[in-house]
């Protein structure tokens, strides 16, 4: 089986798959989630809402370079049971790392963020993860299964011997699960003391969109009040651009809870910051 399926092209991917800078897939899998399924539309939503946007952003006074950016389209086979699926995310992102590419992932919920670091993890030993989100996600298990999007950083922190998760946005789950992560804030405050301590680790970025407040961002499926804004997320971007990038996703739009549709637009614009920022890091 070939690793992705063509599908539609986000508006800002203009590049070759197998030559271009980064690679952009999506993961359109949801049956890990604990409260509201939807979020396997969440990739087909975010590059439908990407041609309502422009390619420059005036937040960085940059264009996103279209040419350096391919669209690979979705991860094939992403069906069945969560190892399964974890196999198949996997060696989609191994794939492309193998071509000296970025891998940007659009979710799906958030294990698929566990097949990514899986790959990763491999080539990047000392890997460290910035986790923005609404939730700890650092359960054993949740009702009895290991393998869920209320799990994965408990297995993504299991591929790293070094540790190295930091947690922003963090405003629910069990209170011993506010003592996981290596960093944890409810805001974005801490953000530049973690990457004075990152340093030139290589450092993974995996951005909940629930981690918004969800009357920025409803369409998910397990929004907490209380949340990040747009303009906070804006500001600390800058104190992100000196770390070294080896990967990303955006996960959890679920279109079906949104019919206004400023959820996907909202992911949309943040995919392109990040896209921004990431070929400013390089």
């Amino acid at each position: 089986m070939r690793a992705f399926e063509p599908v539609g092209r986000l508006l800002f991917a203009e590049g070759e798959a197998g030559t271009a800078q980064i690679s952009v897939f999506g993961i359109p899998y949801d049956a890990s989630t604990s409260f509201r399924p939807g979020a396997r539309f969440g990739p087909e939503g975010i590059r439908a809402a990407s041609v309502s946007l422009e390619t420059f952003s005036p937040l960085q006074d940059a264009e996103v370079r279209g040419g350096d950016v391919a669209d690979l389209g979705d991860v094939a086979g992403v069906y069945g049971g969560p190892e399964r699926v974890l196999g198949r995310i996997e060696g989609a992102t191994g794939e492309v790392l193998g071509k000296g590419s970025f891998p940007f992932a659009l979710g799906g919920d958030h294990l698929v963020t566990a097949g990514e670091i899986r790959a990763l993890a491999d080539r990047h030993p000392d890997l460290a993860i910035f986790h923005i989100d609404a939730h700890t996600d650092f359960r054993e298990s949740y009702m009895g299964e290991p393998l869920s999007h209320a799990s994965v950083m408990r297995r993504c922190r299991e591929l790293l011997p070094h540790g190295g998760i930091y947690q922003f946005g963090i405003r629910s789950g069990p209170r011993e699960e506010f003592r996981e992560g290596d960093y944890l804030s409810p805001t974005l405050e801490g953000l530049s003391e973690a990457v004075r301590e990152i340093g030139a680790r290589p450092a993974f970025l995996t951005f909940d969109i629930d981690a918004f407040d969800p009357s920025e961002a409803p369409g998910t499926g397990t929004p907490e009040p209380g949340g990040l804004t747009w303009r906070e997320v804006a500001a600390a971007l800058p104190l992100l651009s000196d770390l070294h990038w080896v990967g990303a996703d955006v996960v959890e739009v679920a279109p079906p809870f949104d019919p206004t549709g400023r959820t996907a637009v909202l992911a949309a614009k943040l995919v392109r910051e990040l896209l921004i920022l990431f070929q400013r890091s390089d």
